[in-house]
């Protein structure tokens, strides 16, 4: 090819790219919303979001009969129908969708009802904040119901709102399995439709098993004084579980900010700070060593969705000091730590508000990482970024957050103690 006819080729393929690209439209190069934006974008305007696959079962006519029925309850009820499978997008667990449709609405009162990941023809309830309505005993007790033994997602969904409304659902569940002890009665002798062990029945045993076995060697150990050789097993094997589940609630929550910083104007006030705090939940998540920094990883995805939200709520309270595990605070209380003086004035949901008051002890998150496996508030742990900040309760001002000290090092699993101590 010589060279004058370089320019010339040149140019053909340049016009023949302007030409493809100009044929293709434009919605087809802008990024498609994930599915927790798209379910969060529908539910803004309807209460009621039914995925395709399930729209045989409950088609549009229903859909708007759901929503008109949640509109005569008064409550912040919505209604998310979609197929959960391990390995989409929320790892086939209704509890993650929850949260992140939870974070992305941004509201703060929402009663959520869900399709189950391991029951398709089952419901789950969720609840914010508290459990004021029994919402989540309320959705279970439907699947537990003789007469819904038969019945339809949709109208599975209508009796599991009813219930909710009616908020007695712990009431509702108990009636609705008190006789599953009796052999004789009616829900016994009906077919299951499911012969199989169910998936988490061997799990929850297990998890039961380790749990009693962990408080027969706790008596063991006070009354005798002297270490079982098991005790350091059995409790592992508990706190794993529970850290296990923990740390799958940490990582949706992580994947919920990000949705919400990728989908955030460029000219956000606080922009910086929200990815300040997601890089920073992501730092600790990876060098996380127990609950206490799970824990953590939750307070700094907290302190992000306020900075997003600053412009309307300025000063949010942040998780709760007693236990993060908690949820978010509703108030400062004072309270003063046995064997001090002083006392701190702190951020705390209501139970452990209540329980301040009434001068019980709240409950308190444990820590067990540095002490062999036995637990101590992790307040009392020295040299750690959440007793010194009290998972955002004890931090100086606005100027000053969590992901701050983390970026700074604060947070550190390369240096020991020790070596603090010798610098």
């Amino acid at each position: 090819m010589s060279a004058k006819r370089v320019p010339a080729v040149l140019i053909f393929t340049a016009l023949v790219t302007a030409l493809l690209l100009a044929a293709v439209p434009a919605a087809a190069w802008a990024k498609a919303p994930s599915p927790g934006e798209r379910i969060t974008n529908a539910l803004r305007s309807s209460p009621v979001y039914v995925d395709p696959a399930y729209e045989g079962s409950v088609p549009p006519d229903r859909q708007q009969e759901l929503a008109d029925q949640i509109a005569r309850t008064g409550l912040p009820i919505k209604v998310v129908l979609t197929p959960l499978t391990k390995g989409d997008p929320f790892n086939g667990d209704s509890a993650t969708l929850a949260e992140i449709v939870h974070d992305r609405l941004g509201v703060r009162d929402l009663i959520l009802i869900t399709t189950d990941g391991d029951f398709t023809d089952s419901l789950n309830g969720y609840e914010w904040p508290g459990e004021a309505h029994q919402a989540q005993d309320a959705v279970t007790a439907v699947g537990f119901l003789d007469e819904m033994e038969d019945a339809g997602l949709a109208d599975r969904t209508a009796k599991a709102i009813e219930l909710v409304e009616e908020e007695d659902g712990e009431k509702a569940y108990e009636e609705a399995t008190e006789d599953l002890g009796d052999s004789s009665s009616p829900s016994n002798s009906r077919p299951d439709r499911n012969t199989s062990t169910p998936p988490w029945l061997w799990p929850t045993l297990i998890a039961v098993l380790a749990l009693a076995a962990a408080f027969v060697a706790f008596l063991f150990v006070r009354r005798r004084g002297t270490p079982l050789p098991y005790h350091r097993a059995v409790l592992t094997a508990a706190r794993t579980a529970d850290e296990a589940e923990l740390r799958r609630r940490a990582e949706a929550e992580i994947l919920s900010l990000g949705e919400s910083v990728q989908s955030a104007a460029p000219s956000t006030p606080a922009l910086q700070r929200v990815l300040d705090a997601y890089a920073a939940a992501g730092t600790v998540l990876d060098a996380s060593r127990g609950v206490p920094d799970l824990a953590g990883v939750l307070a700094l995805v907290a302190e992000g969705h306020d900075a997003l939200a600053a412009s309307a709520t300025p000063t949010p309270l942040p998780l709760c000091f007693f236990n993060p595990l908690h949820g978010r605070a509703t108030s400062r209380t004072n309270w003063r730590l046995l064997g001090h003086r002083e006392s701190l004035r702190v951020a705390t949901c209501a139970t452990c508000t209540e329980a301040v008051r009434s001068r019980r002890a709240p409950e308190v998150l444990m820590d067990t990482t540095e002490h062999d496996d036995r637990p101590v508030p992790y307040f009392e742990v020295s040299n750690s970024l959440w007793a010194r900040t009290g998972y955002g309760s004890l931090l100086a001002g606005p100027d000053d957050c969590l992901a701050l000290r983390v970026g700074r090092g604060d947070f550190s699993r390369g240096v020991t103690a020790a070596e603090r101590t010798r610098d």
